[in-house]
């Protein structure tokens, strides 16, 4: 798979993830948004939280859980990139981080991708 059929792929995931916070209520504020230290993929907000989520896009989890590709140091890119976030959009909402896995055995021609929400998946 060339770089642009990943980066496609990963938009993909990206927008259903996006999908699934749209209908539980949620405000999509940001897709893909980016700094120095790195790429937030959702930033989405409610009434309480404003949630900035890791999307984890796999074919399945035999070899391992979508979320076992969050390790301490991209969560603390993801944090650092909240922080300065935050800094330049200053809010009341609590941060929440989440990772959204989406499992998609045939990539974009999948059917009915399995998406699992994993809420305050870290600090």
């Amino acid at each position: 798979m060339s770089g642009g059929e990943r980066k496609l792929l990963g938009r993909w995931g990206e927008a259903l993830a996006a999908e699934v916070y749209r209908k539980k209520g949620w405000q999509l504020v940001a897709a893909g948004w980016q700094c120095r230290f790195g790429e937030i993929d959702l930033i989405v907000t409610n009434a309480k939280y404003i949630v900035f989520a890791e999307v984890k896009l796999r074919q399945g989890d035999r070899f391992a859980a979508a979320r076992e590709f969050v390790d301490r140091h991209k969560q603390e890119r993801v944090r650092t990139s909240a922080q300065m976030y935050l800094a330049e959009n200053p809010t009341d909402l609590q941060p929440r981080f989440d990772v959204v896995e989406v499992y998609a055995p045939d990539g974009m021609l999948t059917k009915k991708p399995r998406i699992n929400v994993l809420e305050n998946a870290f600090e």
